[in-house]
């Protein structure tokens, strides 16, 4: 018989190898599922190292001396690497293997970190970013796609999902948390400093705890695609990133933004050629796999760039700590863990993945509304913790659904590259959101000003400060009502187009049956 979780023939126990005992059996599921928590500490580290040096940057600048052009690049020097190299990070976990290439990012992420952590200049940071973004490109996919191999029966892979979901969707606000602790008690670099010991763990259980087939040594890379996909993703998200100091209309906006979408048109046109594709277009021709990579990117668009407002509130308008800013999102990843474990997790295998996606897109865009209503002495009790409730428990509802709707029924040749695909979707939409909302609220915030502030009294620095404030505040609320709109255009693209039937529904080879009711 087929075994749930390789797909290779076996005999003796079901689901297991030929002539293993129960007992052994047993011991493999005990492994599996430790396997699951060194994948999901991996995973932890990647989603959280995208925001965890937010709060920390203040102090950074400062100690680097980075100017407030320059500043940008600590965030953007890692998701244009991450972003831009996930297709082939995926590719390269199928032809040599996905535990390998997970073990290779993790010692490779940890280095980066270190030499981050050490950064003497700007240039030292900004390059051990873009490293650890590198790095991360190789171990995203091959973790999702560890998981997807390993957790096969429906059962099983609601929980795994869950879990794993929890930390994707919950590791950016964990991240903000812990950038806060660390920056007020020890010092900025050790939220780059943290991820060696991280790496460390998940190597050591890695090697024990993980077991994979060899690489597809039969395949080869793409190399044309790999310099259009990754070159079209990367002059997209530069584009995107340079919009917000230098304008949309800016030669080099616009050159950016055109070439990346003319490379990308022609990498869709060169896969259709490719003897090995890098991305085989038959994973995203299919509408429901389609459907959860486009809503990925457009709740991540919206969601990215609300971390950056709801810091930069908190901060600079509201006074707080580093900490208490950090302690302040708690509620917010409380939320994704219980939407994802006690809420999607449970009704996965009952219900199709729309019906939980789009209550819990509903509720994001809830909470986005919320804050809409914010102003320069709006109470965290009123108006940020409600918003952050409803955002954190529709996130949860939302990644796990999108995450495990994308990779099932993957060929085991092809499940490295669409584990990437999912998580280029986060990334680059992620990336896309902090750009496009950062610039709205900003050119918001300076058309505020400019309106209200009197010429008479531009002089004054405290009625100069506190019109700027409601300025900035202004901006941000406009920039979220962006966010809202978005929001809701992903629960049409999750209602219209993921339509798979819940499991219960599905024949045992698991094709799909047909649009839901």
């Amino acid at each position: 018989m087929n075994d749930p979780r390789t797909g290779d023939t076996a005999g003796g126990v079901p689901g297991g190898p030929p002539g293993v005992p129960p007992q052994a059996e047993s011991a493999q599921d005990v492994h599996r599922w430790w396997g699951l928590v060194v994948i999901a500490l991996a995973q932890l580290m990647v989603v959280l190292d995208a925001t965890i040096v937010n709060i920390a940057l203040p102090s950074a600048q400062r100690d680097l001396h980075i100017s407030d052009a320059n500043r940008q690049w600590v965030i953007t020097a890692y998701t244009l690497a991450f972003g831009g190299l996930l297709l082939l990070g995926g590719r390269i976990a199928d032809f040599v293997g996905r535990k390998r290439t997970f073990l290779i990012g993790l010692v490779g992420f940890a280095i980066a970190s270190g030499i981050g952590g050490a950064a003497v200049n700007s240039g030292m940071l900004f390059g051990a970013r873009a490293l650890q973004g590198m790095f991360a490109a190789l171990l995203a996919p091959s973790a999702l796609s560890l998981l997807t191999t390993s957790f096969t029966d429906p059962k099983e892979r609601a929980r795994a999902f869950g879990i794993y979901g929890a930390i994707a969707g919950g590791g950016a606000a964990i991240g903000l948390i812990l950038g806060g602790v660390l920056t007020e008690f020890l010092d900025w670099r050790w939220c780059l400093y943290v991820n060696v010991p991280i790496a460390g763990i998940a190597v050591l259980g890695g090697l024990s705890l993980l077991h994979d087939r060899a690489g597809h040594h039969e395949a080869r890379l793409d190399i044309p695609g790999v310099v259009l996909g990754c070159g079209g993703l990367v002059a997209i998200v530069y584009g995107f990133s340079e919009a917000e100091p230098r304008g949309w209309d800016d030669p080099l906006v616009l050159t950016l933004l055109l070439g990346g979408v003319a490379m990308l048109a022609v990498f869709v046109w060169w896969q259709t050629r490719s003897a090995h594709p890098l991305l085989p277009l038959h994973i995203i021709r299919d509408r429901n796999r389609a459907g959860c990579f486009l809503t990925m990117a457009l709740v991540t668009i919206g969601l990215f760039g609300t971390f950056l407002f709801l810091t930069y509130y908190l901060q600079t308008i509201l006074g707080y700590s580093p900490l208490k800013a950090g302690l302040a999102f708690l509620p917010m990843t409380v939320g994704i863990i219980v939407g994802s474990t006690q809420v999607s997790a449970r009704l996965m295998n009952h219900v199709a993945p729309r019906a939980l996606m789009v209550p819990g897109l509903l509720l994001a865009a809830g909470g986005l509304t919320i804050l809409t209503q914010l102003t320069v002495h709006a109470e965290y009790a009123t108006h940020i913790l409600p918003a952050e409730l409803l955002l954190g428990l529709g996130m949860g509802m939302t990644f796990m659904p999108v995450m495990a709707t994308a990779t099932q029924g993957v060929a085991p040749g092809d499940s490295g590259v669409t584990s990437a695909t999912v998580n280029t979707s986060q990334q680059v939409g992620g990336s896309i959101g902090t750009a496009l909302l950062n610039t709205i609220a900003t050119s918001s915030a300076t058309a505020y000003v400019a309106a209200h502030l009197n010429p008479a009294d531009a002089g004054d620095p405290a009625v100069r400060a506190q019109v700027t404030n409601v300025g900035v505040v202004h901006g941000y609320t406009v920039a979220i009502w962006w966010a809202v709109a978005i929001m809701l255009v992903a629960v049409v693209v999750a209602a219209t187009m993921v339509t798979v039937r819940a499991p219960r529904h599905r024949t045992p080879q698991g094709e799909r049956l047909g649009p839901v009711g």
